[in-house]
């Protein structure tokens, strides 16, 4: 599957791969979302492959049917590995960080000699949650890398990373997609969604597809829609809140309420980015209460009606007929 977007990182990639003097180990920064997991594997793969022979194929893209794509399809490259926060199926969440066991593991690849291609490849996403000793044994083979081993690691924090780590590492930085490559992978990806959703998963997204990704099918645009309508009306009733708040304490709502618990914040932040003077103070002072209160609603297992009433009290409080009243009045009517 071709990348989309992240034309100067893919260019030198191949410049590296073209000059035959590959550095062994690659820092990925940006932001969640953005792609950089997607590039990690896409690279590796490239780099495998053409560890087998001459690839025509374009930028970093490899043929569905040569060897290398397959075996990686099938998880079993015996080149290739990838690590990351292993998902546990009891609690059904993911781990806290990635293991030092984890890391350690790697030395049997290191101590085989290269299987389909002539080369290795290590991805791990991402490095930030790698725990301290698994950093510090990671580490030593930065130092000292396995021959024809490439490292790439995803990082969203760089500044958490050890210092050694970052110092053996050519950083690659990752920008903000396009709206129109964030377009074309969420209709590549959701196949069945209209334009209107289309459009506002663009707009969620924010250059990150992964982070629009995860709205998808939540009618996002119909939410967001009621969430303007508070912020704009300033819902003198209270029915518009009330209403919101009843179909999304429904447990099938649970997706939505949680979109909902990440949206109403980033629609107060929009509103303080484009205020002044004291309705600047306002949003400020709603925005801390919301992300606040939304932040923990799940943790700490909050009524989801009640929830969703006293967030939509702090979106109507942008209203300007609202912006008299106190951060936290008028919560429950």
């Amino acid at each position: 599957m071709s990348l989309l977007g992240h034309h100067p990182q893919i260019a030198a990639f191949r410049a590296a791969l073209a000059g035959g003097r590959m550095h062994h180990a690659w820092l990925l920064i940006g932001r969640p979302g953005i792609g950089k997991a997607r590039f990690a594997e896409a690279a590796a793969l490239r780099w495998l492959a053409e560890g087998t022979g001459p690839i025509a194929a374009p930028a970093l893209d490899l043929p569905a049917e040569h060897p290398t794509a397959r075996y990686a399809a099938a998880g079993s490259h015996p080149d290739y590995r990838r690590l990351g926060r292993l998902f546990r199926e009891k609690t059904g969440d993911h781990a806290r960080s990635v293991t030092v066991e984890q890391v350690r593991g790697l030395q049997g690849l290191f101590a085989t000699t290269p299987g389909l291609s002539s080369r290795r490849a290590v991805v791990i996403d991402a490095i930030d949650d790698l725990e301290r000793s698994a950093a510090n044994a990671l580490l030593k083979n930065l130092e000292e890398p396995p021959a024809d081993t490439i490292f790439l690691l995803v990082s969203h924090a760089p500044g958490r990373l050890l210092p050694t780590i970052r110092s053996r590492c050519r950083s690659l930085r990752f920008g903000p997609l396009d709206d129109a490559d964030v377009a074309a992978i969420a209709r590549r990806e959701q196949p069945e969604a209209d334009d209107r959703e289309i459009a506002a998963l663009v707009r969620v997204g924010e250059g990150a597809a992964g982070q629009a990704l995860r709205f998808a099918g939540l009618d996002i645009a119909g939410l967001d829609a009621a969430i303007d309508a508070i912020a704009q009306t300033g819902d003198p009733t209270n029915a518009a809140r009330s209403a919101l708040a009843a179909k999304l304490a429904v447990k099938s709502a649970q997706p939505r309420y949680e979109a909902f618990l990440e949206r109403a914040p980033a629609r107060i932040a929009a509103a303080a980015r484009e205020a002044s003077g004291p309705a600047l103070a306002r949003a400020l002072d709603l925005e801390a209460e919301a992300r606040s209160l939304a932040s923990g609603a799940v943790r700490l297992s909050l009524d989801p009606q009640a929830t969703v009433f006293a967030l939509g009290g702090m979106l109507a409080g942008l209203a300007p007929a609202r912006r008299d009243a106190k951060p936290g009045a008028d919560r429950r009517g």
